[in-house]
Parts: structure tokens; C-alpha cells; sequence
């Protein structure tokens, strides 16, 4: 079976989606299915011919040219050279199936090629695209942007030949879009357990490269957007502080908020407790969870958290981190409060500093809540348990294709 993925990016540019799909490509070749990988001109200048990362070779899509600089047709010129690059990489490679990933210019794109070629589409949705344009700022909600964005996501959701998602959250809310008759296949978010195992020894080597003394580390690692909720973390040190005036706080990661994330924690003369260690390897990972005690997710409440489950937390608890998250509804699709990990009001800075200095307080709470988050990943969010669900649904599309 050949499955031609069409994908917004993937490395070397780091993010929770290039993470995903990477682990998608890994796990569905160690299935025996041959996948060949196209991303489109999102993914910047590459120099061709661009080096196999992991073993995938990448085919990348030329930038769109002087339109897609122009509002009104910046969309279609993206689709266009999408669609062109897809359809030579399809003459060339055959595929049984197009995957096209989010967002919807990719399926749009794939509905073109495959249509016309004869091949099946499967959608991944793995945020709704309106949304995310709302949390960057580059589209208001209600704006004309917006509607246009949410209209192209669901005529690509009824168009498909088959729809997949991310998480429960939006599974529901592309019922309400689609033909439900016809359903949602859930690929959750997953880890690789082997990779990330827990490790109860400090790697005092990197915590003096970061000079972080023997007490208490909280911590965040991702990308530092405005919807995860970093500003909050930062207006609950100085209380923690007075508690606990060895902690640190070490944020992993960075992104638009970046600059203003730094700004703040000067302006709360925080600069010797805040740590910021900038993008990291995702291999590096693994020992900077070591150095972490609890780590913290404090997303805001709006319809992109409560709807999309993040991978990170599934990386710490995997890693046998503690885990203290907010209560929106993609942290709860993940973390059973007081069994897997710590919930916390979303918004509300006075129950995360609560709930920090109950679990800094009580450090015996800690092992249990390590060991349940570890049996929960490697149950149920294992990439190998994760992606064989594909399975069925690309045996359907084949099956389907041969009755025609």
C-alpha cells in the first residue's frame, strides 16, 4: 500500500505537527506501508535535493509566487501550487491513497489531484484551521477571514473520501460539519514509549548548564503561544517565590510570545527564576525532563484548547513527569485529575498557584501520579496502538475503489 502524505511542514522546522508526523511516517512504515511525504511552500526555501531526514525523503513544493502575497488570492494560489506539485509527485510515486494533513489548502489540493486521477483522499484534521488563524492574529472571529477559513474546512471535511482527527473534541464538532452517517476515525496524539522512559535520576551535568540550584524546578516545554497560557505561569511566581524562594521556572521552547514571555518576567523582576532555554532537539528532550519536577500546562479557555488534545504533556507523562494542566477540554481528553496528572481552573492564576504548592508540598504524591500517567501512555497512547486505527479506514478506501 503507497500512501502519498501532503503535509503544511515538517522538519527540520520543530513543532507538534512535524513531531506527529514523523511518528505517523515511522509507525506506518514499520507497519510495511510504503509512505512518500510532500510539503507545501509554508515550508520555506529548501535547497534541492533536499536529504532524507529519519530515513523520509521529502518532496517540497516551490513557493507560490507574487500572488499569494495578494488577500484575495492568496488562498488559491496556494491550493494551485499544491495541486501542481501533487499531481507530478503522483504520476511519478502512484499512491493508492492521498493523505493530505491539516489545513484544508492541503485537502483542497488533494480533492483536485485525486478526483482527477482516481486515487482516494483521507482528511486528517488536526486543528481547525479558523481557529488557529484567531490565536495568531491574522484573522478576527466573525471576520470575513474566518468564515472563509471555517467554509473551506468543511467543504474539505464533506468532500473527503474519508476523515480523520486528532482527538474526541473535534471528532464532535466535524459531525456537526460533515455526513455523520458516514463518521470520524480518532487517531489520537501518541508517544513513542520507548524513547521517552522515565529516568528518577537528575542529570546534574545539564542542570548546572542551566544553573538551576538543588531545589524545585517547575516547567513548560512547547511552543510559546498566546493560547498556552505562559502569562499566567509568570504572574504565579511571585507568590510561589514566597514559598518556595529556590524555585525556578525552566520554559522549554519558544515562538510568537517569546519576546513579550521575557519582557514580562523582567518587568516582574523575575530574570534570576525564569529560565528560558529556546528551541531545543526533540532528542534533547528526554534529559531536560530530568531536570523537572512538575511540569505545567496552563492553556487558556477557547475553542482551540478545548477542542485540540497538545502532545506534550503525553511526552512528560510518558517520561514520568508530574503533570499540573489546566481544565480545558483537550487537557481533560488525556489527564484524570488526581490519578494522572493535576487539573486546575483554566484562567485562574490563584488555583494554579494552589494547586503548585499542594504538589510542592506534598512531594509523596508525586510516585503514584508518575506511575499512573506512565501505565496510561503505554496502554493507550502508543503510536503503534495509535496509527494501526488507520488501518481499517485506508482497507475500506481500497475496497471501495475495487468495487467501482
Amino acid at each position: 500500500m503507497r500512501i502519498l502524505h501532503i503535509l503544511d511542514h515538517s522538519p527540520p522546522l520543530q513543532s507538534g505537527y512535524a513531531v506527529r508526523t514523523m511518528s505517523i511516517l515511522k509507525q506506518q512504515r514499520a507497519l510495511g506501508w510504503h509512505t512518500i511525504q510532500l510539503t507545501g511552500p509554508k515550508q520555506g526555501k529548501v535547497r534541492l535535493p533536499d536529504r532524507p531526514i529519519d530515513g523520509c525523503h521529502f518532496f517540497r513544493t516551490a513557493p507560490a509566487g507574487a500572488w499569494s502575497a495578494l488577500p484575495v488570492l492568496r488562498h488559491a494560489a496556494l491550493v494551485g501550487a499544491i495541486a501542481r506539485r501533487l499531481r507530478h509527485v503522483a504520476k511519478l510515486t502512484r499512491p493508492d491513497i492521498l493523505h493530505a494533513h491539516s489545513p484544508a489548502l492541503n485537502a483542497l489540493a488533494a480533492l483536485m489531484v485525486g478526483r482527477r486521477l482516481g486515487v482516494p483522499v483521507v482528511y486528517e484534521i488536526r486543528a481547525f484551521w479558523e481557529d488557529a488563524a484567531v490565536d495568531h492574529g491574522t484573522a478576527s472571529e466573525g471576520s470575513a477571514r474566518y468564515h472563509l477559513s471555517r467554509a473551506l474546512e468543511t467543504f474539505a471535511a464533506r468532500r473527503a473520501d474519508a476523515v480523520t482527527t486528532i482527538c474526541e473534541g473535534l471528532r464532535r464538532e466535524i459531525l456537526l460539519r460533515a455526513d455523520p452517517a458516514r463518521g470520524v476515525t480518532v487517531i489520537p496524539n501518541a508517544v513513542n514509549a520507548q524513547h521517552f522512559k522515565p529516568n528518577p535520576l537528575r542529570d546534574e551535568a545539564l542542570a548546572r548548564e542551566l544553573h538551576l540550584p538543588p531545589g524545585p524546578t517547575i516547567g513548560f516545554a512547547g511552543s510559546f503561544y498566546a493560547y498556552e497560557g505562559l502569562d499566567l505561569l509568570l504572574e504565579a511566581m511571585p507568590a510561589l517565590l514566597r514559598a518556595h524562594p529556590s524555585l525556578r521556572l525552566l520554559l522549554v521552547g519558544g515562538g510568537p510570545r517569546e519576546a513579550w514571555l521575557r519582557q514580562r518576567a523582567q518587568q516582574l523582576q523575575l530574570a534570576g527564576n525564569v529560565i528560558f532555554t529556546g528551541r531545543l532537539a526533540h532528542e534533547r528532550m528526554a534529559r531536560i525532563y530530568t531536570v523537572i519536577d512538575i511540569l505545567v500546562y496552563p492553556r487558556h479557555r477557547m475553542r482551540l484548547t478545548e477542542l485540540v488534545t497538545p502532545l506534550k504533556p503525553l511526552e512528560a507523562m510518558a517520561q514520568g513527569r508530574v503533570v499540573l494542566a489546566s481544565d480545558v477540554g483537550g487537557h481533560r481528553e488525556m489527564i484524570e485529575d488526581g490519578r494522572t496528572g493535576v487539573l486546575f481552573a483554566a484562567g485562574d492564576v490563584h488555583a494554579l498557584v494552589a494547586a503548585l504548592l499542594a504538589l510542592l508540598g506534598a512531594p509523596q504524591r508525586w510516585q503514584p501520579l508518575r506511575d499512573n500517567a506512565r501505565h496510561f501512555v503505554e496502554t493507550e497512547r502508543s503510536w503503534a496502538s495509535s496509527v494501526a486505527r488507520y488501518g481499517p479506514v485506508y482497507a475500506d478506501l481500497l475496497a471501495r475503489g475495487q468495487e467501482k
